[in-house]
């Protein structure tokens, strides 16, 4: 008979079968202690961005260490973790078909009756109008709740948001027009700056964000319009946007974990250095003279970004297919692991990793001899919708 997760609390790591996805609990409440004091430094609010991890229970030790509630993709995702607890959410995305505007203001409603709060971006008139709709139809059946709404902007990603200037201000305006919306800011966040390679490319990037928004923010504002809070940021750029005088709020995730490809970039000295937290445990099932198969392929980790890191060796990691992972030496004297060898994998991109995983082993006490103290459910797992 199969043992649940839960079974392996207690045990230490080389019982956890492979592969699967572990989290260094250390290494991880270190980068949350980190970005809590990068935060109350700068004078920044910090709602990271739970896509990463998908968790209730990850969300809700984010917020106790000072996190003022958390950003998700879909709504789906909102959904499952206010079900585990979490109050205060962000869907920092567009969402228009009709049925799920009313999922959304039948969420906005329960998390009022629990003293919490829901936000959403627009970058439409029709997305404006549908979501207005939906809400009336709410309040038809008694509810009193409005909604936090924040118009996108685009900034540099060239996804969605309005254009800077006018045609955002003009939005703004359409929010503040409708009784159950409640214009709280813009959503100003670069996604496309996260990965740009050096210092220097990263902070002229979120210049021209910070100016955009800055100006946007200007119009609105001239028209009579108060402008709350310009809220982006993500674990490649925080640190321009908290000392650009312009964001107030900051929506790293990744930083939690870290990922192969945030390791790619050039680390800027004024910003915290987080470490790798997230690790696909994997063993050695082939080996060979020329090189060394393990048992982590791509059903087990994303690829998007780039294959995986081996972590703490001189060797290279080889697309081996779904099921498969093909590893080489390094560098001309690295030595091939041998059969039965356990090896930790760092993903090259953390958030999808993850949606491949119904729950993340929590370790304590670091990978080579630390025990699993918790099993983290990944609440959200398949939340696409």
């Amino acid at each position: 008979m199969k043992s649940t997760p839960e079974a392996l609390i207690g045990q230490g790591v080389e019982h956890i079968d492979t592969p699967a996805a572990v989290i260094d609990l250390d290494a991880m409440e270190r980068n949350i202690a980190r970005m809590a004091g990068f935060a109350r430094q700068h004078g920044m609010r910090w709602r990271p961005h739970a896509k990463l991890h998908k968790s209730a229970e990850i969300a809700l030790l984010l917020e106790a260490a000072g996190a003022c509630g958390h950003c998700v993709q879909k709504l789906s995702e909102a959904e499952a973790l206010a079900a585990g607890g979490v109050r205060d959410l962000f869907i920092s995305n567009e969402v228009i078909a009709p049925h799920k505007l009313l999922r959304v203001a039948r969420l906005a409603a329960e998390l009022a009756a629990h003293g919490g709060r829901l936000s959403i971006a627009v970058d439409s008139l029709e997305g404006i109008t549908g979501l207005a709709a939906a809400m009336a139809a709410m309040a038809a059946m008694g509810s009193d709740a409005d909604i936090d709404v924040l118009v996108e902007i685009d900034v540099g990603q060239g996804r969605c948001g309005a254009a800077p200037g006018p045609e955002a201000a003009a939005l703004a305006l359409a929010v503040a027009a409708h009784p159950y919306l409640h214009f709280a800011g813009l959503h100003a966040y670069h996604g496309g700056a996260q990965h740009l390679r050096s210092v220097v490319e990263r902070r002229a990037a979120i210049a021209q964000a910070a100016q955009a928004a800055a100006d946007t923010r200007a119009l609105i504002e001239a028209a009579g319009l108060s402008v709350p809070l310009i809220t982006g940021a993500g674990t490649g750029t925080l640190v321009h946007e908290a000392t650009s005088g312009v964001y107030g709020e900051l929506q790293a995730g990744s930083f939690l974990v870290m990922d192969a490809d945030y390791a790619a970039n050039e680390q800027d000295a004024a910003q915290p250095a987080f470490e790798h937290a997230l690790f696909i445990k994997t063993q050695v099932i082939s080996a060979r003279p020329s090189h060394a198969v393990c048992d982590a392929g791509h059903k087990s980790h994303a690829i998007d970004s780039g294959l995986p890191l081996v972590h703490g060796l001189p060797l290279r990691y080889a697309n081996g297919g779904d099921e498969h992972g093909i590893l080489y030496a390094a560098s001309p004297d690295a030595q091939l692991p041998a059969l039965g060898d356990t090896l930790w994998l760092v993903p090259g991109h953390c958030d999808p990793t993850v949606n491949l995983h119904d729950q993340l082993i929590g370790v304590r006490g670091g990978l080579a001899q630390g025990v699993v103290e918790r099993i983290i459910h990944v609440d959200a797992r398949r939340a696409v919708t």
